[in-house]
């Protein structure tokens, strides 16, 4: 016998003031339902959700849920302000005796219930709030963006968790691999309509991919039609006025479906400008480390970043990421060690904590009243990349409209406010980018566009994110922080890092291989020369044949990501500027290739031979 389903809306249409967000809108979720819901920033996923959860009134239409069954909501901006702690916050639905389940999700979620909400930041208020909706395990889970602020261990965690369960759950993410390896349906919004494939995320963009071509298709169809069908109308309706008014009001009915149809609404114009080059080193630091009190963040580390790399740094939360980002551009300073900046830098940074952008000020004021970006006596210009554009314009390039130019920044979503950072971002000339978060409350479309852009970009670039897929796509160096201070470099993404990282056991003794490259842990003391270094060899000589292993790695993967990207037959003629930038980076890297491994080849064979 067929189970009833768990949540079913019926003919919901909601209005905010202007256009409907969604007209007689019917969905269903029937039991261990696994649905990613996805659209574009501001199409209404979190307010549909709402409606699910059944916190946000339908202006018309019913919502019902099966007797019995229970529907727990983890909502973005959960409101603590009746609690004392994060744990009493996060078991406040449950039984005094089944309190005991707040401590095993926090263990996974690393989070500390003691902690007070006062005290607390954003990202432990959401996990407290995620903590809350596990501990619950309601039939029906509705959660909203559950992998913002958390770690590669943590969503690891909550990966495994919802994979074994056996109750329903929606999901909104960013998340591609979180999405992709959970759901086995997709709800997608997608103007005004909500449409349902039984498939999971994975299949969603070529399905999506599909809708889209399908309805170009019937667009210009119809359009042909109509243009047909008018040029009848202007030659033929005076012989043959009576009998063919059918067919000028077919011909009108056709005009007003044409008028009627939503246009898909267009992808943000993200573009970064590279500056001056930088020199060709960027950054070298030589044994800095760093402690805060008793607590080591950074134990002795090296690391050189070379023009045109991307270097993106994992960990756990509170391992010190962004403590090595600020050492590496200069921001703090080590307690030993020294950190040597390249010439001829231009930097720009995204910060993860949206510290640049003031909720009170509009989005007009933000990018008017930003220095770098005022054009002297134009209090509607602002600067992008040496050359004015009006605010209102430039704004319409990230997909905000006339009317938000003038709203606060505390109206906005947290995809629109990583979208007006962007904007902020992006109008400056740089050839070194630090990206924190970036990828936070941003949807699929407009990753796909920064992954191109940071791909196209002359510039370095020094990344921060838990996004496994943006780090497999984008970064050419991984630097993994591993607590304690630890710190090792990887060739490649978070795909290659685990894979050497698997591997480490079985690496060579000799020459290392393109795959799995070898680690390289620069985290420990150096031991002393006289016990472990290659016997006859300079002491700068011995420190250059314990470097070139990870540079040799290094530079193979990146040729190999070079000579896949040069494989597509199509790039010379539809991307010539990239297909000569590619074919200079390849040459030049099989150029440094081949010095470093006759480099290796010939301390190596001293060192033996000594």
């Amino acid at each position: 016998m067929a189970q009833p389903p768990l949540l079913q809306l019926s003919g919901i249409s909601l209005t905010f003031g202007g256009a409907p967000l969604f007209d007689r809108l019917d969905l269903v979720v029937q039991p261990r339902d696994r649905v990613a819901l996805v659209g574009r920033n501001g199409s209404g996923k979190s307010t549909l959700m709402k409606v699910m959860a059944g916190l946000v009134e339908a202006d018309t239409g019913t919502r019902t849920v099966a007797p019995g069954m229970g529907v727990g909501y983890m909502e973005q901006e959960p409101d603590l302000s009746h609690f004392a702690t994060l744990g009493d916050y996060a078991a406040s639905g449950l039984a005094a005796s089944e309190a005991y389940r707040v401590a095993m999700v926090a263990e996974g979620l690393k989070f500390a219930p003691g902690t007070a909400v006062a005290a607390a930041s954003g990202g432990e208020r959401r996990r407290a709030a995620l903590a809350k909706i596990l501990a619950e395990d309601p039939d029906l889970m509705l959660l909203d963006e559950p992998t913002n602020h958390l770690d590669i261990a943590a969503i690891s965690w909550l990966e495994a968790q919802l994979a074994e369960t056996r109750k329903a759950f929606v999901v909104i993410s960013h998340d591609r691999a979180f999405l992709s390896a959970l759901t086995r349906a997709t709800l997608w919004i997608d103007r005004g309509e909500v449409r349902r494939q039984e498939q999971g995320f994975a299949a969603f963009e070529v399905w999506r991919d599909k809708v889209w071509s399908d309805e170009d298709e019937a667009r210009h169809k119809l359009d042909r039609k109509i243009k047909a069908e008018a040029r009848w109308a202007v030659e033929g309706i005076s012989a043959r006025r009576k009998r063919n008014q059918g067919r000028l009001r077919a011909l009108a009915a056709m005009r007003a479906d044409r008028a009627a149809q939503i246009r898909r609404q267009g992808t943000a114009d993200l573009a970064l400008e590279s500056g001056a080059k930088s020199g060709k080193r960027v950054i070298e630091a030589t044994g800095i480390s760093k402690r805060f009190g008793d607590r080591v963040i950074l134990a002795p580390f090296d690391l050189r970043v070379l023009r045109g790399d991307r270097v993106a740094l994992v960990g756990p939360n509170g391992a010190g990421k962004t403590t090595l980002l600020k050492l590496l551009i200069g921001e703090l300073t080590p307690d030993s060690g020294e950190v040597t900046l390249g010439t001829n830098l231009q930097l720009a940074v995204f910060d993860q904590n949206r510290a640049a952008l003031d909720p009170e000020r509009t989005l007009w004021e933000t990018l008017t009243g930003d220095p770098a970006m005022r054009v002297s006596g134009q209090a509607d210009q602002v600067m992008v990349r040496g050359t004015p554009r009006h605010v209102v314009g430039y704004l319409k390039d990230f997909l905000f409209d006339e009317r938000q130019a003038r709203a606060p920044v505390s109206s906005l979503s947290g995809g629109e406010k990583a979208r007006l950072l962007l904007a902020r971002l992006m109008a400056k000339d740089s050839n070194l980018l630090v990206l924190d978060e970036p990828t936070n409350d941003l949807d699929v479309e407009t990753l796909d566009l920064m992954q191109e852009v940071l791909g196209d970009y002359d510039g370095t670039v020094l990344l921060v994110s838990h996004d496994r897929d943006f780090l497999d796509r984008v970064a050419t160096t991984t630097v993994a922080m591993e607590g304690d201070g630890r710190a090792t470099v990887y060739a490649g993404g978070w795909s290659d890092y685990q894979a050497q990282r698997a591997a480490a056991p079985m690496r060579p003794t000799l020459r290392p291989a393109a795959k799995p490259a070898p680690e390289k842990t620069i985290s420990a003391p150096r031991p002393a020369p006289e016990k472990s270094a290659p016997a006859g060899l300079s002491f700068t000589e011995r420190h250059r044949l314990e470097r070139l292993p990870a540079e040799i790695a290094r530079l193979e993967a990146e040729i190999a990501k070079l000579n896949a990207l040069l494989a597509d037959p199509d790039l010379y003629s539809l991307e010539p500027v990239k297909f000569r930038k590619a074919t200079e980076a390849l040459a030049e890297r099989q150029t440094a290739l081949s010095a470093a491994e006759d480099d290796w080849l010939s301390l190596e064979e001293r060192a033996a031979n000594s």
